[in-house]
């Protein structure tokens, strides 16, 4: 990148006009703000201990220095302590040139190292996916895509939470109140069928609750003695014990839950590389509970539950097994990332769950160092904020969960009533339409998601998601879409813009648009490095708005000088193919036409 090329002239330039060596840390080059002439900027007062100077004399003489000893320094300006260089349009022609046409521009190749292994989605197996699993999903993939493009070695994994109390409350329902429907009995998707007998179990035990009050029970009694909730525990224990006809019930609910999964993750364009089941790594993480337990760093109390005493790690003491002897959410962590250590051998293990979940990822970075597993520092828990609705929070047991698969039909409706309003695409045909809608509203929802920071909290408004203006996913696509339209029109014109530009002079929204497309591979790096989407989000949203600017100022089928025309067409060229591999990062798909 240009700002290293410029520290290395100017660690130069320092040497040569006052014979010292310029530390490392104060040879620092940023981009000139936009009030200033100019495209990077030197602050030089941290240079005046080596001139022995003022501020503007320092300035001066290492800006002459720089436009001597460098063609890249065209010209140069001093504002107070502040020097702006200017660089030569040859540079960025040079640039452009070399880069317009690659198709993996602002992409490193996978280089040979250990694997980044990012786990999202994470759902469990008795409720469909809902609003906050598509933050989840869109986080995490958008992320591996972004280190992927970074030359990280990425490896995509799932675990699936199939296991454990609340599967069996489900199951439990179902057996009392299903009458042996299947979904296809019902037209229902699985992972819907079983949620909502998720939600019917929650009912029936809170009517248990309020009986057994009535009846004179205490509140904290009835709430853990009510029989549908015993029955649930029942049937846990004969679950971990094997029993053959609770196993054979799982597996046939849980699949009508995976199908269901399939159907969503497919319409999101959700993949992993390996999926893990609580069910396969449960067993797992017991063993190393044992084995904590023969190397006396964990503790058997007298009800024979196993903890693990954090204390000294200014925590409380962890339990990592129950009184009955089945395991808890923190023992399968512990199988599925030794699994994970075994299987990939990673640099990073980079977990993308929700902030509620930061005390547990420090407690599992704990217990692993306690139990010897030095590569436990690897864990890093991408945590992000919650989104919310206007309406308030969402509970899954309470059925007032988002159903992901219902705001994508509320988007694609949102989208197209929003379109048809605007009097957009009454020329598509009705599978046309259809197509557009769906890539406008998937672009909109993921979009609006990823712009924000991870760690924000975010609000969720499907109306103002679709918009056409602002920084919204439509808006974006609808750029692209027409710079398409602009080259579609160029080729029926015949116009050739396949020409050499090195010897061309550049007007400022030329220079500008240039210069944005330029830092694109830098946006990848901070991307990946922050582990934030949003960076890509955010730098598509600015490239989309430089270009429309450009495409006021700028004429270009009109322009009657040619090697104008043929390089503000090259420009739009490559700006289409810029936005097109951003959004790619994200997920979202462009269109050429709307």
């Amino acid at each position: 990148m240009i700002e290293n090329t410029l520290s290395d002239l100017l660690s130069e330039s320092v040497k040569s006009l006052y014979n010292s060596e310029l530390p490392s840390n104060l040879a620092q080059v940023q981009k000139t703000r936009s009030e200033f002439e100019g495209d990077y900027t030197i602050v030089v007062f941290p240079l005046l201990r080596m001139s022995k100077k003022n501020p503007e004399q320092t300035a001066n003489e290492i800006g002459e220095y720089l436009q001597n000893a460098s063609e890249i320094v065209d010209s140069f300006n001093v504002v107070k302590g502040f020097l702006n260089l200017s660089i030569s349009d040859s540079y960025w022609l040079d640039f452009f040139e070399n880069n317009r046409k690659s198709t993996s521009f602002g992409k490193e190749k996978t280089k040979d190292q250990q694997a980044l292994v990012i786990e999202y989605s994470s759902p469990n197996t008795n409720k469909p996916l809902h609003l906050g699993h598509i933050r989840n999903n869109l986080l995490g993939w958008s992320v591996a895509e972004i280190n992927m493009a970074a030359g990280r070695n990425v490896k995509k994994v799932n675990l699936v939470n199939d296991r454990g109390i609340h599967i069996c409350k489900s199951m439990v329902a179902w057996q009392k109140w299903g009458g042996g429907q299947k979904p296809e009995d019902k037209g229902t998707k699985g992972d819907k069928f079983v949620g909502d007998y998720y939600v019917k179990f929650d009912q029936e035990y809170k009517k248990e609750i309020a009986s057994m009050i009535e009846k004179g029970a205490d509140k904290a009694d009835a709430e853990k003695n009510a029989p549908v909730l015993i029955e649930a525990k029942q049937m846990l224990k004969k679950w971990e014990d094997d029993d053959k006809d609770v196993r054979a019930l799982w597996q046939e609910m849980n699949q009508w839950v995976y199908n269901g999964f399939d159907i969503s993750y497919k319409r999101m364009g959700i993949d992993f590389d390996k999926v893990y089941y609580e069910s396969e790594t449960y067993l797992l993480g017991k063993s190393l509970v044992e084995e904590g337990l023969k190397n006396g760093v964990l503790i058997k109390k007298e009800d024979g539950s196993v903890w693990c005493d954090l204390t000294d790690e200014g925590l409380d003491e962890k339990l990592l097994l129950r009184s009955d002897g089945t395991s808890v959410y923190m023992t399968q962590d512990l199988g599925t990332a030794q699994l994970r250590y075994d299987d990939f051998n990673p640099s990073d293990l980079v977990y993308v769950v929700g902030n509620e979940q930061i005390y547990h990822f420090d407690v599992l970075k704990k217990v692993l160092k306690k139990l010897g597993r030095s590569w436990a520092d690897a864990i890093h828990h991408l945590s992000y904020g919650m989104v919310e609705l206007p309406h308030g929070k969402m509970k899954s047991r309470e059925g007032t969960v988002v159903d992901a698969d219902d705001l994508m039909d509320a988007m694609y409706d949102t989208a197209k009533t929003t379109s048809e309003e605007l009097a957009k695409f009454d020329d598509f045909t009705e599978e046309e339409s259809d197509k557009l809608y769906n890539i406008l509203s998937l672009g909109a929802l993921k979009y609006f998601i990823l712009k924000v920071d991870p760690k924000k909290t975010m609000m969720f408004n499907p109306e103002e998601s679709i918009d056409f203006t602002g920084n919204t996913g439509p808006f974006i696509q609808y750029t692209h879409a027409r710079i398409k339209s602009v080259l579609r029109k160029a080729k029926e014109a015949n116009i050739d813009f396949n020409l050499n530009f090195d010897d061309q002079e550049l007007e400022a929204k030329e220079k500008s648009l240039i210069k944005l497309i330029y830092e694109y591979p830098a946006i990848i790096q901070q991307a990946a490095i922050n582990y934030s989407p949003a960076v890509v989000a955010n730098y598509a949203y600015e490239l989309a708005k430089e270009y429309n600017q450009f495409y006021h100022a700028s004429p270009m089928l009109k322009e009657e000088n040619e090697n104008k025309r043929a390089l503000r067409l090259a420009i739009s060229e490559f700006t289409a193919n810029t936005i097109k591999s951003a959004f790619a990062l994200l997920g979202i798909d462009v269109p050429d036409r709307m």
